[in-house]
């Protein structure tokens, strides 16, 4: 966990910093307001907010005010206000401003750290439950609207989302697998499909049934076409035994490019023309959207699974 402390007293800091780093923790330390503010709100590690309330320049309650805000978007963080006043309307106020608990100065050490073990079994249940709504229950991909959050996220920075890829990608007929050899079957065919393409460099996300799609940050075109080429022939050399039954599938994908103007529906629909295109061709091959492959065949393209 990583723990941010501020307080005007360099000898609370002191005190907390060897606490924190006693218990394994890792700490950022300011004796400043404002430069707690930036770094609150910046991207940087922060798991716990641990404030007084009397700073220079800024006043701890901004900063209870700015950690929650960075929680509500997604970042959780458990903030502990410290402070020497017995003031029931400034425990209050730091409470609607976000704060989660309170410490009275000068704490007795045990306090602290006990206070601090909560925090880390809160704040880890918090971040559970987000792990669970964003993550497929049955792959561990993530799950569409989690992938579609991320993804949106890095392609509204035109810098860092270029150069990128998406690959979609579906498991040749796998209606069959599900008739043939039930649904738990087709269920272990969709885990071991995910299970090495999590440990890639790559965001796996799974947008319904055998549907999945990859997006590749700081990917060209061609390094996609690569990786996507390397996943069809890894899954086709698999062979996945359910009850002594020996199973095996292909997979077809599409693949586009992001062109610096990009959204993710247009980057999504280019990757699933060329897949659609893929399928149709034949199954078990690799398209790239634009290729003449891809233009002989994407028109009117209808398959079967």
């Amino acid at each position: 966990m990583h723990i941010v402390i501020t307080d005007s007293s360099q000898t609370i800091l002191d005190i907390v910093r060897k606490q924190v780093l006693a218990s394994g923790n890792s700490v950022t330390a300011f004796a400043d307001g404002a430069e707690a503010l930036d770094y609150i709100n910046s991207d940087a590690p922060m798991d716990i907010l641990l404030t007084g309330l009397e700073l220079p320049n800024i006043s701890g309650l901004e900063l209870c005010w700015a950690a929650n805000s960075r929680n509500q978007a997604g970042a959780p963080n458990y903030i502990i206000v410290m402070s020497s006043s017995s003031n029931v309307d400034k425990l209050v106020e730091a409470l609607d401003s976000g704060a989660d608990d309170f410490l009275k100065k000068p704490f007795i050490q045990d306090e602290l750290r006990a206070r601090l073990r909560a925090a880390e079994r809160v704040l880890r249940a918090q971040l559970e439950l987000v792990r669970l709504a964003s993550i497929d229950p049955l792959t561990n991909a993530l799950n569409r609207r989690a992938f579609f959050e991320k993804v949106e996220g890095v392609l509204k920075d035109k810098k860092n989302a270029t150069p990128s890829a998406m690959i979609m990608m579906d498991i040749d007929h796998f209606k069959k697998v599900n008739d043939s050899f039930g649904h738990h079957a087709g269920d272990v065919v969709l885990t071991n499909f995910c299970k090495s393409l999590l440990k890639g460099n790559l965001m796996l996300g799974r947008l319904g049934g055998e549907e999945f799609a990859a997006f590749l940050p700081l990917v060209n075109g061609d390094e996609a076409f690569k990786i996507a080429e390397k996943i069809r022939t890894n899954i086709a050399e698999q062979v996945v035994s359910v009850d002594t039954i020996p199973i095996s599938v292909t997979c077809s994908l599409g693949v586009s490019e992001f062109n610096g103007d990009d959204t993710l529906d247009g980057l999504l629909k280019r990757a699933d023309q060329a897949l659609y295109a893929a399928k149709n061709n034949g199954r078990n091959q690799t398209i790239v959207w634009g290729s003449e492959l891809h233009h002989a065949s994407v028109e009117d393209a209808i398959y079967d699974d």
